[in-house]
């Protein structure tokens, strides 16, 4: 019943995706309203502890008929939304917040602009998800050319040698890892690894190949946006993220708490942001904690060394998250899977977006800790001072480190 009435919910989505044709009564960009989905497979329930994975993704699903017509795709560089009078994020408009492309953020980074796409990358990219996505590489080609992105060199690799049955839900979060990596390091090789299913067995055997896959191609980054509210052995399987010349990036969650891998020591542990936008011109205005991000100290991980600086708010804990970028599915970003457009949230966006971010910026260190104790030394990064995350809303954004944002949001390559 839970998967049918998912299904129902994203093919609701699709079709008020395509309602009525540009034009409309409420205008081009007209403040819109909606709501959130959120599929089964980011639910976790009590006896997965330990044992299973969940996504870390949310939809947003706009009003009925008040979505545009979609414009027609076409292999010409940097095309656009494939919706009109929408904020929600593209390539261009996120490397732009991110610093990653030139204008600046000071000309408003608005998605509706035809500008420069992230450029960079090299080496690959391992993005480790669970079960079958059959449409994956005619998937990812249609959102490179609507977004004028590179096209991708990608391969997918079936971590047990068989080809795991499909999965919906899981599709749908194959689908924005393999994109938003390759929108943030075009030039960079994507490697989909297919877990047979969601349990941490076969999901760490899948990170596994991918390490092999990465030590092949001179060193990169795995993805991991899934994950699951610790256990007591879980130090005992930290030693999968320990590939020399291999960093692991792990979204941290889409409700209060910690999860697991994220609270690894061995991973770079990434949260979640808002990107908030005049609801006229869609420009930028701030970019702030996202109230429903992962992040706080974790239970059975001790604080590693490079987080010595923090050790005041984290004690002996190890304390999540390191770094964050958007995952407010009300900021979403675009996402095509299977014929259809969806707008998506969640840290399953935001750990996809850091992994290629840190392969553009071609450091390639040897391991997740440089990684880390590289972004702790040079923060990077922008410093998120607003909004509240965790239990009761009860961390508060601050300035310097904190349990929404970490040390916060990408700011170009350096230091990275």
């Amino acid at each position: 019943m839970k998967h049918s009435l998912l299904t129902a919910a994203l093919l609701a989505i699709a079709a008020v995706l395509g309602t009525l044709p540009a034009g409309n009564a409420y205008g081009q960009f007209a403040p819109r309203g909606g709501h959130t989905e959120i599929p089964d497979s980011s639910i976790e329930q009590p006896q997965h502890i330990g044992v299973r994975a969940h996504t870390n993704y949310k939809m947003f699903m706009p009003a009925a008929g008040e979505m545009a017509k979609a414009l027609p795709l076409q292999a010409s560089p940097q095309v656009g939304p494939p919706y009109s009078g929408y904020f929600f994020e593209t390539p261009t408009s996120l490397g732009c917040v991110y610093q990653l492309v030139s204008p600046p953020i000071a000309s408003g980074c608005n998605p509706t602009n035809v500008a420069a796409n992230p450029a960079g990358g090299s080496h690959a990219i391992a993005i480790v998800d669970a079960y079958y996505y059959p449409t994956a590489a005619a998937d990812l080609i249609t959102f490179s050319i609507q977004f004028g992105l590179r096209q991708p060199s990608f391969q997918v690799v079936y971590a047990n040698g068989q080809r795991p049955p499909v999965n919906a839900n899981w599709n749908i979060e194959e689908a924005l890892d393999i994109e938003w990596a390759h929108a943030m390091a075009p030039g960079a090789k994507i490697y989909l690894v297919e877990a047979a299913s969601n349990s941490f067995a076969d999901l760490l055997q899948a990170v596994s190949v991918a390490n092999t896959l990465l030590k092949a191609a001179g060193g990169g980054e795995v993805s991991m946006s899934w994950g699951g509210s610790e256990f007591a052995s879980e130090t005992n399987y930290d030693s999968y993220f320990s590939q020399a010349g291999v960093v692991y990036f792990a979204s941290s969650g889409d409700s209060p708490g910690v999860i697991w891998p994220s609270t690894s020591r061995y991973v770079v542990s990434v949260g979640g942001t808002s990107i908030s936008r005049n609801p006229s011109t869609g420009n930028v205005q701030q970019e702030m904690a996202w109230q429903s991000g992962g992040g706080g100290p974790s239970v059975y991980e001790s604080r590693p060394s490079y987080q010595n600086a923090v050790s005041g708010i984290v004690q002996n804990s190890r304390g999540t998250p390191d770094v964050a970028a958007d995952a407010d599915p009300s900021t979403g970003v675009w996402v095509y899977s299977a014929g259809s457009w969806y707008i998506v949230g969640g840290t399953s966006v935001a750990a996809p977006v850091w992994a290629g971010i840190a392969n553009s910026a071609g450091s390639f260190l040897i391991s997740s800790q440089s990684e880390l104790a590289k972004i702790y030394a040079n923060h990077g990064t922008t410093d998120i001072v607003s909004g509240s995350c965790g239990p009761n809303q009860g961390y508060m954004a601050r300035s310097g480190w904190d349990f929404c944002t970490g040390l916060g949001s990408p700011a170009g390559l350096a230091g990275k």
